[in-house]
């Protein structure tokens, strides 16, 4: 009896306690590193939110982990210190920089016929927010810095239940001289605190503050072809994150990620906050061989991979969505009109792309 009675003034407690707020100490800092596990559930509910809610997520079981190291300054090279070091000017001076998945990496490459070995996010932790203010970018060896001349807040603090903001970022790459080219990337995020209550995931239970993120992403690329120079868009879907954070965790306890194609969102990934299971990392969207053949093709696409794969979608050079379906290695395509594609594979945090051309 003293054991339910216990049980229940706990329960009672964190439900008082439930609506919190986040400042800046809840936030990783440079030097921290975090341990997410990624799982795989198209069915998983991220629409339940509001007021006093109870979000039982207690039976996720991870796939694969990856520890999440935020790299101080001090660990980067020259020119990125330059940028970003403590000698820039103040909303510029960044807090740590971490390896990004947020680029479309292989249409890039593909297009640009660079090798980019890396790509990170660099950002800056204040009492007033957390900001993206600009990347990294590693080709052949050699790195390449950019501030963002709008810097975009992904948090703004301290945050709160009802707390909504709206912010922009416009990030300008110039590949100079290692190519004539440029990458140009507009985003906008919308941001709503739309729930508070108590979570129960394979880390514990929490009071918990609920956010939604709509990221809507434009993405260009110049490539100067033998003397012509043109700009490529490159199709980014627009992205849906919906996370539930407590305090002292640095990341959020769960984050569901999702992609929406004319109007339905599609579970991309799964990660949450977790202990050491002994799994090795996840594997990165780079790390995984891909080839589609016949390329060009008038009829069958051959898809060559040493990925496991749940999921197709095929893009047009504009981001429109054409079609999505159950991964198979062979894909008919004979519908399609005459132009350029993109098919990506989707499988939890995991995804690959490849520029294809139907004849």
């Amino acid at each position: 009896m003293r054991t339910i009675a216990f049980s229940g003034l706990l329960l009672i407690s964190l439900k008082i306690n439930a609506q919190i707020s986040l400042t800046s100490s809840d936030f990783a800092d440079g030097g921290d590193t975090v341990r997410m596990s990624q799982t795989n559930d198209p069915s998983i509910d991220y629409f339940t939110t509001g007021p006093n809610q109870t979000w039982d997520f207690s039976s996720l079981v991870a796939s694969s982990q990856v520890l999440k190291d935020f790299t101080p300054m001090t660990g980067a090279g020259t020119f990125a210190l330059l940028l970003f070091g403590p000698f820039a000017s103040p909303s510029y001076q960044a807090s740590y920089f971490i390896n990004s998945s947020s680029l479309p990496l292989d249409q890039i490459a593909q297009l640009a016929g660079l090798p980019i070995e890396a790509f990170d996010q660099v950002s800056k932790v204040s009492s007033t927010g957390v900001t993206s203010i600009g990347n990294i970018l590693t080709t052949g060896g050699t790195n390449f810095p950019v501030k963002s001349d709008t810097i975009e807040v992904r948090y703004q603090l301290p945050l709160t239940y009802n707390q909504n903001y709206f912010s922009r970022g416009y990030t300008n790459l110039d590949l100079n001289p290692i190519q004539n080219a440029q990458w140009i990337q507009h985003r906008s995020r919308s941001v709503e605190a739309d729930g508070y209550g108590i979570i129960s995931t394979p880390l514990g239970t929490f009071n918990a503050l609920r956010i939604h993120h709509l990221i809507l992403e434009t993405d260009s690329l110049y490539i100067d072809f033998n003397g012509f120079g043109t700009w490529i868009p490159i199709p980014v879907p627009a992205v849906h994150e919906y996370e539930w954070w407590t305090n002292g965790q640095k990341e959020p306890l769960l984050r569901i990620s999702t992609s929406e194609f004319g109007g339905n969102q599609t579970v991309t990934a799964i990660e949450y906050r977790d202990i050491y299971r002994g799994m090795d990392a996840g594997i990165l969207e780079n790390d995984l061989e891909m080839v589609v053949y016949p390329n060009p093709t008038s009829d069958m696409l051959l898809i060559l991979t040493d990925g496991i794969w749940d999921q197709y979608v095929i893009t047009d050079a504009s981001g429109k969505l054409i079609s999505m379906g159950q991964y198979s290695q062979w894909i008919d395509v004979i519908d399609l009109s005459q132009g350029s594609y993109f098919i990506t594979l989707h499988k939890g945090p995991n995804k690959n792309t490849k520029l294809f051309i139907k004849e």
